[in-house]
């Protein structure tokens, strides 16, 4: 079946004029005798007062070389810069490798020289030729991306993990439009307030939803060229940081599926790295409202560094904020996800090291008792990381000062290890952290110890009681019921 095509298929070249004999657009064809050119359309020109003069280009019908900058005149050289995007909003079809051959090749080599003249600044362009410019990348960049592996298939979703990452076919002239416009941006030659005129809040905002894309490599592009734009363009700070808001609540209470979660924390961890203090409530709502929810997603291994790391620098930043993130880690805690509570307990180390004595205190209870289900817990990797925050000195510290709440809380997982777990370094970690104990305060240690006895011997004696009256109702069903009896 043919694809229906949307309202974002509009920015296709071939309705701008730019269409090719057999390249499957609606504007292609023989019967196409004419081409619109960008300089003719009057209200193009609406948004920009441009006072250079525009001269009106000849139709393009066909993708044909052009001559090379450093062959022509410098005075011909920004008509010669229009005429090459020309060629390059031609949009070829990548779906069939022999097919345009030569053209696809002309555009590449284009793309090339229009990269290499953006960056070897050997000459500064002209604000008509920086507005055909961000058009072209507009026709080549913005369209609809193709359903995701696991949308419409009607197979069992996998495992994000496991999947395999699509991979754009037009990627040889993609990557090279993304290079143009990140050079473009970066460039020194670039006027901010002249630019932002033709990459606007619109420009900006369907830039963020290709994040959505399959493809890493083109996220990856993406995450350098909005980071530059957040760097450069002010005005365009406040939309980048609601888009990706948004962005994180649908994944979190929608649909659970995005590629580019992991690429959009990686700009917010710069982000949230300059925040000056006081910091504002804003950025606070942030965290708890779409960073913390975050750790929900059964596939937060895919993006749980990039998360951590934003956590942490909130924490690092407003260590007041540490006992909200311990908080926020222990309501989403897994319960049964062995892997992700590795994850988990890696970061709230992390988080531990920043946090200070006062914000530790609050929340030492309700964090212990879930350290002391890790800790015996059969899952080896799980015990395992949880004895060796031990092996951190701020922990240590924070312990040894809170140790008469601590210590009665995860006495009975740490001798039940040793008892009872089938894991050999499990006991040589757990002696350990009870020798520690053992020598910050002996008389605890003896009276945690006293206390867990006493415990463990009013257990057997309700198990004996328990077994005792089931052998006395054993006794009066076979006195009542004799032979028809039936023991189980």
């Amino acid at each position: 079946g043919h694809k229906k095509h949307s309202k974002s298929d509009s920015i296709d070249g071939s309705l701008h004029g730019y269409g090719l004999p057999g390249s499957g657009h609606p504007g292609s064809g023989s019967n196409s005798s004419v081409v619109v050119n960008y300089a003719s359309r009057p209200g193009h020109n609406a948004k920009s007062s441009n006072p250079c003069p525009r001269t009106t280009l000849p139709p393009m019908f066909a993708v044909e070389p052009l001559p090379l900058f450093k062959d022509v005149a410098v005075s011909d050289r920004q008509n010669l810069f229009l005429r090459k995007l020309q060629i390059c909003c031609f949009r070829l079809d990548f779906s069939n490798t022999l097919k345009l051959v030569r053209e696809k090749e002309i555009k590449r080599q284009t793309l090339l020289e229009l990269v290499d003249f953006i960056q070897s600044g050997s000459g500064k362009i002209t604000e008509r030729c920086q507005e055909e410019m961000i058009k072209m990348v507009e026709v080549n960049i913005f369209r609809c991306l193709p359903p995701a592996s696991h949308e419409n298939t009607g197979q069992e979703a996998k495992d994000p993990e496991d999947e395999e990452p699509y991979l754009e076919p037009s990627w040889p002239h993609l990557q090279l439009v993304y290079e143009l416009l990140l050079r473009y941006i970066v460039s020194s030659d670039t006027d901010t307030k002249v630019a932002k005129k033709h990459i606007d809040h619109t420009f900006v905002s369907k830039l963020i939803d290709l994040f959505g894309s399959e493809d890493p490599r083109e996220r990856e592009y993406l995450k350098m060229i909005l980071h530059r734009i957040y760097g450069k363009f002010m005005v365009h700070r406040p939309l980048i940081r609601k888009a990706i808001n948004n962005i994180f609540y649908r994944f979190i209470y929608e649909t659970q599926r995005h590629s580019g979660i992991g690429e959009l924390l990686e700009i917010l961890g710069s982000i949230i790295h300059g925040f000056t203090l006081p910091m504002k409530e804003e950025h606070k709502l942030f965290l708890v409202r779409a960073l913390i929810p975050l750790h929900k997603p059964k596939a937060v291994s895919v993006y749980h560094q990039q998360l951590s790391y934003c956590v942490v620098q909130f924490v690092e930043k407003d260590y007041k904020l540490a006992d909200k993130v311990i908080r926020g880690l222990l309501k989403y805690w897994p319960m049964i996800n062995c892997q992700k509570e590795v994850l988990f307990l890696g970061e709230l180390e992390e988080v531990l090291e920043a946090t200070q004595t006062a914000e530790f205190q609050r929340c030492i209870v309700p964090l212990f008792r879930q350290i002391a289900r890790c800790l015996s817990s059969a899952h080896f990797q799980v015990s395992e990381r949880a004895l060796f925050l031990w092996n951190n000195e701020h922990i240590v510290g924070l312990v040894a000062h809170n140790r008469q709440v601590i210590l009665p809380i995860i006495f009975e997982a740490l001798e039940r290890n040793i008892q009872h777990h089938w894991n050999e370094t499990i006991h040589g970690l757990t002696a350990n952290v009870l020798k520690m104990f053992l020598e910050m305060d002996a008389e605890l240690f003896d009276e945690c110890e006293t206390r867990f006895e006493e415990k463990k011997a009013k257990a057997r004696d309700v198990e004996e009681q328990r077994e005792m009256i089931w052998e006395k109702l054993a006794d009066a069903a076979a006195e009542r019921g004799g032979d028809h009896m039936v023991t189980v």
